[in-house]
């Protein structure tokens, strides 16, 4: 018997034909080098937890004491009564951090751009934005109502194109880009960026999402990675990366953080993070202030993996920082891969369309300071022998 819900089963049909379809796996274990899944310890090589932080003695120690005198949640959005002092101490310590005159936390990076956008820009603007820009980045857009044009990945002078042909079709134009692109592990072009941005008088914007506690003493990003403090405008970033924790941040001048506290509609309809995600925060920003041994540590594991990869014979893609993508194309090649990954002892997933584009599946690896020497030749032998057995390497 047919019913008006038939069509939803036909397209996960779809999906499970082309090799689309999301296998999300369970885990029963703290975030580190190893995880507990499906009652299986297996060596985890797809966590964005850069620097090993998510479960690190000193966030957990300032999460517990926070929910010790704050309670667990934050009882209401940041505008009516949910804003408590750990939230102002984090928003002037990521300042600090950051190197800029002011910050604003919101729930996530999702949803910190989602609220800089349509806060910016509207019907009357432009967005010049990056084409493999990250799909916050993308709805943020949308739900500002200006016209989007996008520019080739990377490519300054086709950004300057794009910015020709519409210049005078704007009230205020604004340039977008991610710092780190995720699934590419390259990094934007900034300070060229920057250059355009001035010549035409227009915002810029980056999203350093993967940048944050990767580029930069100390992990302070690409802005500081480029030496461009006081020149981008805003810095999109969150803390549920190589912070270790969970939550998104703007940072930038005063008067940008000021006009989001009045306008970006995640700070004003919902509630604020908890008081023990913010006390982590802090104390993931005490850790990096004090030594870039993380930072360091997660860099030589990066070149050591990523090196070995390449003399296997793996496609690694274009990536210049720890994200180590490995090409295989085909979307069910890379979820058999994964699949045999797993029953080798490895977590790595398979990334397919719409993470990335069709013919483009691969499995992102993301090494971290957490992995020992050894852990990284366990998963090297995994890789060679998977992908032998695959056909992907010889």
């Amino acid at each position: 018997m047919s019913t008006h819900l038939d069509w939803i089963q036909e397209e996960m049909q779809a999906l499970k034909e082309a090799g689309f379809y999301k296998y999300i796996r369970t885990i029963s274990s703290p975030q580190g080098a190893w995880l507990v899944i499906e009652g299986r310890r297996v060596l985890n090589f797809c966590s964005n937890n850069y620097l090993g932080l998510a479960n690190h003695p000193r966030l957990i120690e300032a999460a517990k004491a926070a929910i010790d005198r704050y309670g667990v949640g934050p009882g209401a959005v940041r505008v009516i009564s949910g804003t408590n002092d750990l939230h102002i101490e984090l928003e002037k310590r990521m300042a600090r951090f950051k190197g800029v005159e002011a910050a604003i936390t919101f729930q996530s990076g999702f949803n910190a751009n989602l609220a800089a956008i349509p806060a910016l820009v509207g019907k009357e603007d432009l967005i010049f934005s990056d084409q493999l820009n990250h799909a916050s980045i993308i709805d943020g857009c949308r739900l500002s109502g200006a016209k989007i044009v996008p520019y080739e990945h990377c490519d300054v002078a086709s950004l300057e194109a794009a910015i020709q042909a519409n210049l005078h079709q704007y009230r205020r134009g604004l340039i977008i880009t991610d710092g780190v692109f995720s699934m590419d592990g390259d990094v934007t072009p900034l300070d060229k960026i920057y250059e355009v941005a001035k010549k035409y008088d227009l915002l810029l914007m980056v999203d350093d999402a993967h940048g944050e506690g990767v580029l930069g003493k100390g992990g302070r990003g690409i802005v500081d990675h480029f030496g461009l403090h006081g020149k981008v405008d805003v810095e999109v970033g969150t803390m549920s990366k190589a912070f270790g924790v969970v939550g998104g941040m703007v940072a930038g001048s005063t008067a940008i953080v000021e006009w989001l506290r009045q306008r970006a509609r995640p700070f004003t309809f919902s509630s604020a993070v908890t008081p023990a995600d913010a006390a982590a925060c802090i104390a993931a920003i005490d850790l990096l202030e004090a030594s870039t041994e993380l930072v360091d540590k997660l860099w030589d594991n990066a070149y050591y993996f990523k090196g070995e990869m390449k003399r296997l014979g793996f496609d690694t893609g274009f990536s210049t920082t720890p994200i180590t993508p490995i090409m295989l194309g085909d979307e069910l090649l890379a979820q058999n891969f994964s699949r045999e990954l797993f029953e080798a002892g490895i977590f790595a997933t398979a990334n397919s369309f719409p993470i990335v584009p069709k013919g483009k599946a691969r499995i992102r690896v993301m090494i971290s300071a957490a992995h020992a020497k050894e852990d990284l030749n366990k998963g090297l032998e995994a890789f060679a022998k998977v992908g032998r057995q695959l056909g992907v390497i010889r």
